[in-house]
């Protein structure tokens, strides 16, 4: 008898260990198409992100894809060739803001692509209509704008806040406006089964931008914090603290990312310790790279756990 309750009150104390573990599995796989923010044009925005139980991915920003899947096919994270993931795998683009750095993949690859879903704000979706899928710069393979239509993508505008089914996955999403310098960009806050992604397209401070979108941002993320539901936060860092104020273009440093941080900590009532932050859209020269790299480590007082991406190397959260 003692054993047995013995046995009993070691379960007991152990189950909250037990549960913790099983909740802490992956929820997410991201394989990274592309991670940076300039020049190297076979390496910009774009990140392919699925739930781990199944195959159907999404790709937030677009900025490279078939060399990057063949980076990351190289790397075994795909076995297909690179056609088929394009066209088997992706099931729908998510672009945050109409410049180059964040489409080019999609535009360039179109033809060769099947159909499917192209989400974003009304803007976004707008400067795809007027500017890309056209005759005069390309060809229209959308179903809304210049005629003739080829009709294999789909646009599908995102109201902010509001929380959508993305089509032909387990997912849903809800978009939040940001603030790009002179245009609007978007995060995609992703759910699956309880547990959730934030993507942020290029963005700046609150402070710099004289917005409240980040302020907003966080605000909606912070129970999600609290709860632990929130399992990476992937934001951009275009420059080293040194880029003066007037050139920050849009653009998040390292100590405007950090107060952007301490917001959130400060929102969510809870200590950040070990929150996985992805850094995007670092902006070479690799001088300057490095720098950035540096200055994270070195105002990283909240102990986030800060992550760079690599192209064609997944990553589970």
């Amino acid at each position: 008898m003692y054993r047995i309750c013995k046995t009993a009150v070691l379960i007991f104390l152990l189950w909250p260990v037990i549960s913790f573990a099983q909740s802490s599995k992956p929820a997410f796989r991201l394989v990274p198409l592309g991670v940076l923010g300039g020049v190297d044009e076979s390496n910009l925005s774009a990140y392919m992100l699925a739930p781990t139980h199944d195959d159907n991915y999404i790709c937030l920003d677009a900025g490279t894809i078939n060399y990057g899947i063949q980076k990351a096919i190289n790397n075994k994270a795909f076995t297909m060739p690179v056609n088929e993931v394009q066209k088997k795998l992706i099931k729908a683009y998510f672009i945050s803001h109409g410049h180059l750095d964040h489409l080019a993949g999609m535009i360039i690859n179109s033809p060769e692509d099947t159909a499917k879903y192209v989400y974003g704000l009304n803007t976004t979706i707008g400067t795809l209509k007027t500017h890309y899928f056209t005759w005069q710069s390309w060809a229209n393979f959308a179903d809304e704008g210049e005629v003739p239509k080829l009709n294999k993508y789909h646009y599908q505008i995102l109201k902010p806040g509001e929380k959508i089914d993305i089509a032909n996955t387990s997912m849903q999403v809800q978009a939040f406006p940001l603030s790009h310098s002179n245009l609007t960009s978007t995060a995609f806050l992703v759910q699956s089964k309880g547990s959730y992604l934030l993507y942020l397209g290029d963005t700046g401070a609150d402070r710099m931008e004289r917005s409240e979108n980040m302020h907003q941002l966080w605000q909606a993320v912070a129970p999600l914090v609290r709860s632990k539901a929130l399992k990476a936060i992937m934001i951009e860092v275009s420059f080293p603290d040194e880029q003066p104020d007037k050139s920050l273009f849009g653009h998040l440093t390292p100590r405007l990312l950090m107060q952007e941080m301490a917001e959130l900590q400060t929102l969510a009532g809870v200590p950040l310790k070990g929150l996985n932050v992805v850094i995007t859209h670092l902006k070479p020269p690799y001088n300057k790279i490095a720098r950035i790299k540096e200055q994270l480590h070195e105002r990283n007082k909240l102990q986030l756990r800060i992550m760079y991406p690599q192209q064609g190397r997944a990553l589970n959260f």
